[in-house]
């Protein structure tokens, strides 16, 4: 078995209102390295912003590598570790038989990218004392106030789960 190079990505979603003006942050940490991403769209919700922080992050890497993935995001951690968003993906991407699972789109991307990586998906407390939890926020809030936010092409105006 190959050796995978091990980083660290903290991830973060925000959203100013729910639909509203979202941003992501994303801290990478490789060795003594780290790298910051964020960005943002005009109208998402908070669970979009979440998903982008982890495709984002998983995006920057460039090798296969052995991640340890944290996200106050309970949607996206129990989703991976509980084997949620596997049951929806085989369901056609509903929940049950009359709802819809949310974000389809972007858990494609997550799963399509989670192939490539070996991921611990690991929940933490939002605005507690993770130093790396709080930087990510802080570039999430960040990004939704920014000037001439893009559309977010996959939003499609449904109330966030």
């Amino acid at each position: 078995m190959e050796t995978l190079a091990s980083v660290e990505i903290y991830t973060d979603g925000a959203c100013s209102g729910n639909p509203g003006p979202g941003g992501y942050g994303v801290v990478l940490i490789y060795g003594d390295k780290e790298k910051e991403l964020s960005g943002g769209y005009a109208l998402t919700t908070n669970n979009r912003m979440e998903l982008m922080a982890v495709i984002r992050g998983l995006e920057a890497l460039r090798h296969p590598c052995e991640v340890t993935l944290y996200s106050d995001s309970k949607y996206v951690v129990d989703a991976m570790n509980l084997g949620w968003v596997e049951k929806w993906r085989r369901a056609g991407w509903m929940r049950d038989k009359s709802s819809p699972a949310k974000n389809p789109d972007l858990w494609q991307k997550v799963l399509e990218m989670a192939k490539t990586h070996r991921i611990r998906w690991v929940w933490v407390k939002g605005h507690a004392s993770n130093p790396y939890n709080n930087r990510c926020d802080r570039l999430a809030v960040s990004a939704t106030q920014g000037d001439n936010l893009p559309p977010d092409p996959g939003f499609t105006g449904h109330k966030s789960i």
